[in-house]
């Protein structure tokens, strides 16, 4: 999950193995507090959406999107995160393609509602759900 960029920074980094390790698992634990069986589920829904790609295709603008989110709401809640990640998503565009931006929010916010059944909505619903955040927030 953390492939060449982590090489790259751990080169340059003055952390021990210890606290390098116990980061990636802070990480891990924040990215899918219900452990693998989330992130398999969760992957498993998104390659069944975006079938022409890969695991880390999908995870990168997932978990970078669930950070801007997260972020976001704290700032602004639920609706002004929506709304700003929408409109102003070209912000984005190197980790997100325009068009896909309301999907990846849609598994964002279905994810952050997620309990310990791990109980995803179908692809339909999180399709559904990001042509609501279009038609909201005025893309086409």
């Amino acid at each position: 999950m953390f492939g060449e960029s982590s090489i790259l920074s751990n080169l340059f980094s003055w952390k021990s193995k210890e606290q390098q390790k116990r980061e990636e698992e802070e990480y891990a634990r924040w990215a899918f507090p219900y452990g693998q069986e989330q992130r398999s589920r969760l992957v498993k829904l998104m390659l069944e959406i975006f079938p022409k790609e890969t695991e880390p295709m999908v995870l990168i603008p997932f978990l970078t999107c669930k950070e801007l989110y997260q972020n976001l709401c704290k700032k602004m809640g639920h609706e002004g995160a929506v709304r700003q990640l929408i409109s102003e998503v070209k912000k984005y565009k190197r980790i997100i393609r325009k068009g896909e931006m309301p999907i990846y929010l849609a598994l964002v916010v279905a994810d952050s509602k997620v309990g310990e059944d791990l109980n995803y909505p179908p692809k339909e619903e999180i399709l559904a759900m990001a042509k609501g955040f279009e038609v909201l927030h005025g893309q086409p």
